[in-house]
């Protein structure tokens, strides 16, 4: 299932905080992200490289940036991205100039991949927060795929199979939002955003002048 790239060195930390966000496909991970995003202004989302074709109303550079394959082996081939990876037949990747800038300048961000995907990105940023969503059960993440209406039978079926690995995958991430009711999920998310922001080493990072004006560490 996965063609990843190996990471490369950890990074320093940066001002900003860095949070990753994995789930199954179906699980609502797009529609927290996005709501969490209209609600927190110090949050930017990072919008990922893929090869496969716009969904719905998704709009080039919105939701991600579409490319051919061609072009995404290029990307990987000039060091671009972050962490690359294939999923359900598709290549999906992370700008690395993108994150890293806006990691510099103080902004929080958020980055919507899978879970191989997060695992690159625990290497390279130790101090990455990784957050993964569940459906409530196999049944609800199957009537969301359906009601979705965007795929076919045979599509949501390796969708279900693929599921099952990724699910097994949430025992390596930091935290675990059920989404049952997208209120309390939404309300979870927004609780680790805030937390993270009030660790002792990401309030060093983020005010530093501060914390050398009080003579800490």
């Amino acid at each position: 299932m996965s063609d990843a790239a190996a990471a490369p060195s950890p990074r320093s930390p940066a001002p900003g905080n860095l949070f990753v966000v994995a789930a199954p496909s179906g699980a609502g991970k797009s529609s927290l992200v996005n709501a969490l995003l209209e609600l927190d202004s110090h949050l930017s989302v990072s919008v990922s490289h893929t090869t496969r074709a716009p969904r719905g109303q998704e709009i080039d550079g919105r939701e991600y940036h579409f490319i051919d394959e061609p072009g995404f082996t290029a990307m990987v081939a000039a060091g671009d991205f972050i962490e690359w990876a294939r999923v359900h037949g598709w290549h999906y990747g992370t700008s690395h100039s993108a994150v890293q800038r806006s990691l510099e300048g103080g902004a929080d961000v958020v980055l919507e991949i899978d879970f191989q995907g997060a695992m690159q990105i625990k290497q390279l940023f130790p101090y990455a927060v990784l957050i993964f969503i569940l459906p409530p059960s196999w049944d609800e993440l199957r009537q969301r795929l359906i009601r979705r209406g965007e795929d076919q039978a045979e599509v949501i079926a390796q969708r279900l199979a693929n599921a099952r690995a990724e699910v097994d995958q949430a025992r390596h991430f930091d935290f675990v939002i059920i989404n049952a009711l997208f209120e309390a999920a939404l309300f979870d998310l927004k609780t680790v955003v805030h937390s993270q922001r009030l660790r002792y080493a990401a309030q060093q990072r983020n005010k530093s002048q501060v914390f050398a004006a009080l003579g800490l560490d």
